[in-house]
Order: structure tokens, then C-alpha cells, then sequence
């Protein structure tokens, strides 16, 4: 849409609203109909739909210190309760065309990098404190301060970085790429397939299913990887019903005997605020929160600046209207998703697919939100699709995540190096905090190398130390003898 198109959309003498809805949503004097704004909650739901699907796979597949897993049927409830109550509140409390529900990178980061040190009540605390923080930072202030410590390049390569290691998991989960054995004395840690070569259907579910999804993205078909993984989970059943296969792994695709089921609720309110610290060091700890505000604070940033500009509804200055309720929300919908076990929400770019459809105010968030409270009694529908059908979306998030490569300048060493580590980090140690760690510390040094240290900002000097100390943990746990 050409900024021409969009100031056109705020007409300079707005009509008198039809009615209260219309008045305090300000649907008219934004240029919207209700038609528009139900149309664009509908294609803002069909686009973000898949994470009712993806959520339940990434946690589900995970498993804590323990060795315990999270229940799949509990959390399709726990994901679309969640998204339905926050993207409900931002609506009437922001008024913005912007849902929320649990954020992709964020889960995967609670699944593989935290679960496994703690317990899952410990690590959904862990999502509690961090959405706090962000409201605490929202309150005070500091979210400019945070802001500009972080530099702009090392934020876009974050992103490319989550969004290699997403790639990853999609084909790990989906069988395209396995671990070789250790045992083959091999250098090479993995291959294609589960012998060197792609056999079996579910691996061949996976490969139409990327297919088909790049395909539709190319063809920029609203709804493309939620309509990917609905069609290729139909042909994982009718494939399941015709073919002797062994295993499909986690979920098989059969269709359920009842498509209508109660909610289950059982893991709302399984979190520990304070219990991670109980289970690994005082200093990993702070680096997780501080991972997890990092990837949720700046991405809603993103998320939401783009959104509205798309919109139309920045004001002269460039503004964001309602700036500060935004964050605000945003930052309770963290502490939402961590309280059911949902892992982090946060407000989801899949909203520009609304904007496109008309949407303008926070009415359309009601439609939104109401059809992710219908799926809470689809459950059963919901969890018979396979990683084979599930995990071409993973890639396909990766692939859109991987787009703020470009705005990387590659040509100035100072910036360039810090991002390439950040990014090659990430999925190569399969850690996202490693990867940031790497990146901060390569800017950092390069900094001071090249006399340019008073340009690092003090937040990022303290961060940067934080992981010095993280890497260099076991060797410093043997120096003064800590077990």
C-alpha cells in the first residue's frame, strides 16, 4: 500500500459513527466498515491458525530436566485460550488491528533451551517473570533505553538467526534430517534422511508439504501455511488408511472418533516464579529472562510499528496510537502464556493479512479472538496432524524470518561479524542464547578494538559481561571449586 493510499484512508471529515460499537472503536472515523473489519478478523485468524497446531508439536516434543512431557490436548487449550483472551483485550484495550498468541522463537526457546535445565512449572515461571519485567520496563520507561542499546543490525540478525534455527527443527522434526550415530566414528553430524537418502511416506508428506506452502507464499495466497498443513494432514490420513507404515513419530494421523470436545484445562497455573533458581546457577538464569525479553520486547516493537503503519494509523509524527496500552498488553500476554503453560504470547505480524482484508480498529481483534475460543472445543481435530504436515510451517517461518538478512550492511566488519556469529551460532550449537552471546561479545571486542568503545551502550557492556561469564561458566565453577 503507497503512503498515498494510505493517508487516503483517513478521509478529512469522518462521518458521525452508525452506533456506540462504532464510536468507540472508531471504525468510521478510521475509514473502516464492520464488513471490513469482520472480513480482516477472519484473514487474521486463517493466517495465525497454524500456531494451535505448532505450539502443542514444539512443547509437546520437548522434554524437562525430568524427562516430562507436556500433554498435546492440554496445550491446543492453553494456546487458544491465551489467544483469545489477549487478542480480545488488545482489541478493546488498544484498539489495534493486532492479535497475539503464543510467539514462534519464544516456545523454541522454552522447549530446547530452558525445559531441559528445570522443570516445565519452573520454566513457565521463568515466562511469568519475563512478561513482568517487560511491563515493569513498559511503566518506568526504560523500553526506550533498552531500544537504543541494542544495535539495529544485531536485532535483524537475532531474527535471521531464530529463523535458521526454526528451519532446523522443521527438518529434524520431520525426518528430512537425522543425527548420525556416534557410533559411526563419522565427522559429519548429520544427513539426509535417516540413511543418507529420503525414504518412506511421512518423509515424502513433508517434502509435498514444503512444496506446497513455498508455493502458496510465492503465489502470496492469504492463509498459505495454515491451508499447507489442513491439506497435507488429509493426505497424511488417507496415506495412513492405505499404507503399511511404521511410525509417524509423535502424533498419527487418524481421524478422532469425536471432532467436538471439552476443553482441558489442567495446565493453567503450573508455574514456579522463583524455582528455576533452584535448579541451575543464579547468573543462567538472568540470561535466560534476558534472551526471552530481548526476542519478545524488540520483535513486538517490530511488530506493532509495522502493523499500524500498514494501517494508516500512524499520526504526524510517526507515532503509534495508544503506544504505551499496547506494550503494556503485550507484556500481560506474556505473563498470560506462561501462567497456562502456553509459553510466551506476543502480537503477531500474520495481523497484516487483516490489515489487508480492511481491518483499521480493535473490533476486528473480537473476531479474531472469538474464533480462537471456538477452536478451544476442536481440540480432538486439532491434534492429529503430524510433524510431517506440521513442519513445513517451520520452515516456511524461517524462510520469512530470514528476509531481515538484507538490511545487514555486510561490507562494515564492525556489524558484520557480530551478526554472521549471532546467526550461524544459534542453529550450528542448536542454542539461541549462545547465539546472541557470541554476537554481543564479537560487537563489544570489535568495538573496543577499533577505539569505538564509548559507542557501545552501557547496557550492552553489562549484558556482554553476563555472557562472558556464561561461557565461561564450567571453568569458573572449577576455579573456586563450585559443584
Amino acid at each position: 500500500m503507497s503512503d498515498q493510499q494510505k493517508v487516503a484512508d483517513r478521509p478529512s471529515a469522518a462521518p458521525p459513527p452508525a452506533n456506540g460499537v462504532d464510536q468507540f472503536f472508531k471504525i468510521t472515523a478510521r475509514g473502516s466498515t464492520f464488513a471490513r473489519e469482520i472480513r480482516g478478523g477472519f484473514a487474521t485468524f486463517f493466517t495465525m491458525a497454524y500456531i494451535l497446531v505448532l505450539n502443542p508439536i514444539i512443547l509437546g516434543s520437548a522434554k524437562d530436566k525430568f524427562g516430562h512431557q507436556l500433554d498435546a490436548v492440554q496445550l491446543t487449550t492453553a494456546t487458544a485460550l491465551v489467544a483469545a483472551v489477549m487478542t480480545i483485550i488488545m482489541g478493546i484495550g488498544g484498539n489495534l488491528p493486532l492479535a497475539l498468541a503464543a510467539g514462534l522463537g519464544l516456545n523454541a526457546v522454552v522447549a530446547f533451551q530452558i525445559a531441559p535445565l528445570m522443570s516445565w512449572d519452573d520454566a513457565m515461571g521463568l515466562i511469568v517473570l519475563e512478561g513482568l519485567l517487560i511491563c515493569v520496563l513498559v511503566v518506568t520507561g526504560l523500553r526506550e533505553a533498552v531500544m537504543h542499546a541494542i544495535p539495529q543490525p544485531m536485532k535483524q540478525a537475532i531474527s535471521v538467526g531464530i529463523g535458521l534455527f526454526i528451519a532446523f527443527i522443521g527438518f529434524v522434526d520431520a525426518g528430512f534430517a537425522t543425527r548420525i550415530p556416534d557410533i559411526a566414528q563419522t565427522t559429519v553430524p548429520v544427513q539426509l534422511g535417516g540413511t543418507g537418502t529420503l525414504a518412506g511416506w511421512p518423509v515424502l508428506v513433508f517434502c509435498l508439504g514444503v512444496l506446497l506452502t513455498i508455493g502458496l507464499l510465492a503465489r502470496k495466497v492469504k492463509g498459505a501455511i495454515l491451508i499447507s498443513i489442513v491439506t497435507m494432514t488429509i493426505v497424511a490420513i488417507i496415506i495412513d488408511s492405505v499404507a503399511d507404515i511404521k511410525s509417524w513419530g509423535l502424533t498419527t494421523p487418524k481421524v478422532p472418533d469425536d471432532i467436538v470436545a471439552s476443553p482441558d484445562f489442567g495446565l493453567l497455573g503450573h508455574f514456579s516464579l522463583f524455582g528455576a533458581f533452584g535448579e541451575t546457577s543464579a547468573i543462567t538464569v538472568v540470561l535466560l529472562v534476558f534472551t526471552l525479553i530481548l526476542s519478545d520486547f524488540f520483535d513486538t516493537m517490530g511488530t506493532v510499528v509495522g502493523i499500524t503503519a500498514e494501517a494508516g494509523l500512524l499520526d504526524e509524527e510517526g507515532k503509534v496510537p495508544n503506544l504505551g496500552r499496547v506494550l503494556l498488553i503485550d507484556g500481560a500476554a506474556a505473563v498470560a502464556g506462561g501462567a497456562a503453560s502456553a509459553s510466551s504470547s506476543t502480537s503477531y505480524i500474520e495481523s497484516a493479512a487483516g490489515v489487508g482484508e480492511g481491518s483499521r480498529t480493535g473490533f476486528s481483534n473480537l473476531v479474531t479472538g472469538g474464533l480462537f475460543a471456538l477452536a478451544l472445543f476442536l481440540t480432538p481435530l486439532l491434534t492429529i496432524v503430524p510433524l510431517q504436515a506440521a513442519a513445513p510451517a517451520l520452515v516456511a517461518v524461517g524462510f520469512l524470518m530470514m528476509t531481515q538478512v538484507k538490511h545487514i550492511d555486510w561490507d562494515k566488519y564492525e556489524i558484520a561479524i557480530p551478526a554472521f556469529l549471532t546467526i550461524a551460532v544459534m542453529p550450528f550449537t542448536y542454542s539461541i542464547t549462545n547465539g546472541i552471546g557470541a554476537g554481543f561479545l564479537a560487537y563489544v571486542l570489535i568495538k573496543a578494538v577499533l577505539g569505538k568503545a564509548k559507542e557501545v551502550h552501557w547496557l550492552l557492556w553489562g549484558a556482554s559481561a553476563l555472557f562472558l561469564v556464561y561461557f565461561a561458566i564450567d571453568p569458573i565453577e572449577q576455579l573456586f571449586n563450585v559443584k
